[in-house]
């Protein structure tokens, strides 16, 4: 058993501190349960209407056998040639130049009080392919065997579709088809053409319109030489990512608009290589909410423990300049209420902005705190300084949460400055005076 009190006090409030982390951590793990909760709403959304969309090609994927000669001698000594068919054969050849013009609107689908934010694209394409004499290959024409042909669309969840588009391609007016057709295999619409002749080289003008559900995230795999998009919106909160960022872009209250221009160049690939093993970049706009209420309750319970023991200094100290003594239960009750502010903060973030979650707890709190303290201290004026400073640590505390960027050198300084008054306060203080006296008493 320790003989010194002061010591014994301090060892106390460090064991108190460290219980409250118990309900610290049960709190953070019920915020994760919510978030989970949440992403298996989002999850179940997704399967009854579609998920986040990638968008790949359009493309001409075309099927072909080559004509093999074999020479050989029969037992005479005369030539014969043989000819075979190769087996069945694919090629891809995706567009020379894409062009996507668009613009998106967001709908949030609500089950209980989770929510999913849903988009929906309204774009035209168009663009020009090339087919290449002999395909490009180095094979005589008369050699290649044309066996069909297709324009395919891939896309990550053709369930997102809410149009019948139909395809121009070269002033001629076809219908698209569910599916990729079987070549590519995945999920889009194709078009069957006709069997493009490998003597002559084939150029095709192309246009179509598209309207497209989806969650979350739009992506777009450029796999031609030339791919350019353009995107308007009235969600305010984008999120640019992917292997390339919009080249220009604008973000207000009232919506947002960015272009994006990717070159073959740009990709460092051969858009004629189909073995490629290097994985394809995209460029994408997540359609995000502004505000992740279990995100930021998160972050904000792993300031708890810096609170109360921000709190629990104050009173320490308290202690020791006016004489008086808090009983460890005191500074047990507080630090429960300053826990609870992160449970009510949670729940009522579920139903409410979270600012004013925020400030319902925190009112709420430190009002609670205040009129405690007063019983407490036996004075109107400390308790009223020290209500106030709670106030200001939760203001200050909402600062951080809203500046992430800025989180880790607002939570330095605010370490610092306790640091500080706690040296500054106490740095005429005889502490084996202190000890002796609390001893005697």
């Amino acid at each position: 058993m320790l003989k010194n009190p002061l010591t014994a006090k301090i060892l106390m409030l460090c064991i108190l501190a460290l219980l409250l982390l118990i309900p610290l951590g049960m709190i953070q793990s019920k915020i994760s349960e919510r978030q989970y909760l949440q992403k298996q709403v989002q999850q179940d959304i997704a399967r009854s209407s579609s998920g986040p969309q990638t968008l790949e090609g359009p493309s001409l994927v075309i099927k072909y056998k080559l004509r093999e000669r074999y020479t050989s001698k029969d037992k005479d000594g005369n030539e014969r040639t043989t000819v075979t068919e190769s087996v069945l054969q694919e090629m891809i050849i995706p567009a020379n130049k894409l062009v996507i013009d668009g613009d998106a609107d967001v709908e949030t689908r609500s089950r209980g009080i989770y929510k999913a934010n849903l988009f929906n694209l309204h774009a035209k394409l168009s663009g020009d392919m090339l087919v290449p004499k002999a395909y490009g290959l180095n094979k005589a024409a008369d050699d290649i065997i044309p066996v069909s042909a297709y324009f395919v669309l891939n896309m990550s969840d053709a369930r997102g579709i809410h149009n019948v588009p139909a395809l121009t391609l070269n002033g001629n007016t076809l219908a698209f088809e569910p599916g990729t057709g079987s070549p590519l295999g995945g999920n889009g619409m194709h078009v069957k053409l006709k069997k493009f002749d490998a003597g002559e080289a084939h150029a095709l003008q192309f246009n179509f319109p598209l309207e497209l559900q989806g969650m979350d995230s739009l992506a777009i795999l450029p796999t031609g030489n030339h791919t350019e998009m353009s995107l308007k919106s009235s969600w305010p909160h984008p999120s640019f990512g992917g292997g390339y960022l919009p080249q220009t872009r604008s973000i207000n209250d009232k919506g947002f608009s960015a272009q994006w221009l990717v070159s073959n160049l740009a990709r460092n690939s051969n858009t004629q290589d189909t073995h490629t093993k290097q994985q394809p970049e995209t460029f994408s706009v997540g359609f995000i909410d502004p505000v992740n209420i279990y995100l930021l309750s998160e972050r904000a319970v792993k300031y708890g423990i810096l609170f109360v023991v921000l709190i629990f200094t104050a009173f320490f100290i308290f202690e020791i300049l006016q004489g008086m003594r808090i009983h460890p239960m005191q500074y047990l009750l507080v630090g429960m209420a300053m826990a609870v502010f992160f449970l009510l903060l949670i729940s009522l973030s579920e139903h409410l902005a979270f600012l004013v979650a925020y400030l319902l707890a925190g009112t709420a709190c430190v009002a609670l705190t205040g009129a405690y303290l007063v019983g407490v201290l036996k004075k109107r004026k400390p308790a009223y300084a020290f209500t106030a400073g709670i106030a200001l640590l939760y203001a200050v505390l909402y600062g951080v949460l809203q500046s992430e960027d800025n989180a880790l050198l607002m939570g330095s300084l605010i370490m610092f400055s306790a640091l500080a008054a706690v040296m500054l306060l106490t740095r005429n203080m005889n502490w084996y005076e202190l000890n002796h006296s609390a001893s005697s008493s």
